[in-house]
């Protein structure tokens, strides 16, 4: 790590630590802090409402964003690795080459998402919104996509390598050209007759 990393609040692999972030005037690292103590019930807590934050290159492990507003949301290169996203709304966000990899996305929103080359290997969607998401050579190895929405998603390119697509809507789902070797797709439902 360089000096300029460190006044720029940069980490490992140049990825920004929540303390060096702002958002409309307040530092991401209170921001977390304010939502965990939302989720615990003490005083002072208050939900994360990040819209349109710039959060690219951002260190994000193991973080707790349950519930969370991230709609809109510049997630581009950022590291979410083990995080909490269960129920969070990242509608429209930019998750393009993001570290989701291990993420609980549990009821997650991510309609419109751009999570293109992103690698969600690992990543349980269970019950979660990917409908208009472009994933576009994402990285899905070992995901679970359970009772998930998938209508309308780009999955062209992606590699689905062990992937688990149960109990989903493929209306409108592009598959080009994507790696579905070993993947388990059953009691999904057929695209309707127009």
């Amino acid at each position: 790590m360089g000096l300029l990393d460190v006044f720029s609040g940069a980490g490992a692999k140049g990825l920004r630590k929540a303390k060096g972030i702002s958002h409309q005037g307040r530092r991401l690292s209170d921001i977390l802090e304010a939502h965990r103590k939302f989720h615990l019930g003490q005083p002072g807590g208050v939900r994360a409402d990040l819209t349109g934050a710039d959060l690219s290159h951002a260190d994000l492990r193991g973080s707790d964003l349950t519930g969370a507003i991230l709609t809109g949301c510049i997630l581009r290169e950022a590291d979410l690795r083990g995080a909490k996203l269960g129920s969070a709304d990242l509608s429209q966000s930019n998750l393009r080459k993001a570290d989701l990899r291990s993420c609980d996305f549990t009821g997650v929103n991510l309609e419109r998402a751009n999570l293109t080359e992103a690698d969600l290997s690992g990543t349980e969607l269970f019950r979660g919104d990917l409908s208009h998401a472009i994933l576009h050579k994402a990285i899905l190895r070992g995901t679970v996509l359970r009772q998930a929405i998938l209508r309308g998603a780009d999955l062209s390119g992606a590699d689905l390598t062990n992937a688990s697509f149960r109990e989903i809507d493929l209306t409108d789902v592009t598959l080009d050209g994507a790696d579905l070797r070993n993947a388990v797709v059953r009691d999904n439902q057929k695209p309707q007759p127009k």
